[in-house]
């Protein structure tokens, strides 16, 4: 079997890190519900929020519904502010990672389910988005992993045949069901594992460059 062209990255628990405790129990505090409650409407309503048909304030009186509270302008414009920071840190190691492959000339595609304010904070603020050839944000897309769409959505905006993708993500249940769309799945357990399975796939940045001459 060949090797993978492409690296489909996953952002959150991949490059990005996953959700801030502190600023989660923050989140909790401005919500004035208790823990259990607020993450499991926090949870439940993401969904629709992830995929762009619900923009921030409609997703956080939804919330303030289910939690039996009406949060007013104030408030939500607060848990939006608080929530985007909350995903906001990134893995340095992780962004060296990916500059490398950019500079050694692989092809790179970003795939994440992640709502509207988020993505436009990440646009705004990393500009190592830059190295990848798709960004295939949920909101935006449609489509929310592991819903087979969103494979399918990034296969044909790389232009490519599900085969020649790597798809990494720190998922198990994403990662599944991205091989059965039928791309190449890695479970993301850290950069040093990375960089093993990119090498594996003749995929890091020491290995033989793609030829982009057409020749």
């Amino acid at each position: 079997m060949t090797s993978p062209g492409t690296v489909l990255f996953d952002l959150f628990g991949v490059i990005a890190r996953h959700q801030s405790p502190d600023l989660g129990a923050v989140l909790v505090s401005t919500s004035g519900a208790a823990a259990p409650a607020f993450w499991d409407a926090y949870w439940r309503l993401r969904p629709p929020y992830d995929r762009g048909e619900l923009i921030g304030p409609a997703y956080w009186r939804e919330v303030g519904t289910a939690l039996g509270a009406r949060f007013d302008t104030a408030r939500i414009a607060t848990l939006i502010e608080t929530d985007v920071r909350s995903w906001s840190a990134v893995d340095g190691e992780m962004v060296t990672l990916v500059e490398e492959l950019a500079a050694a000339g692989r092809r790179l595609g970003l795939l994440s389910n992640i709502p509207p304010e988020l993505a436009s904070h990440y646009e705004a603020h990393h500009a190592w988005l830059r190295h990848f050839e798709v960004c295939g944000f949920s909101c935006r897309i449609g489509h929310a992993k592991p819903r087979p769409g969103a494979y399918a959505w990034s296969v044909r905006a790389l232009g490519v045949e599900p085969a020649d993708v790597l798809f990494v993500d720190d998922r198990q249940e994403n990662v599944s069901a991205a091989r059965a769309a039928g791309l190449r799945g890695a479970l993301f357990t850290g950069p040093a594992a990375l960089r093993a399975t990119l090498r594996e796939h003749r995929l890091d940045a020491a290995a033989e460059s793609p030829d982009r001459t057409g020749g």
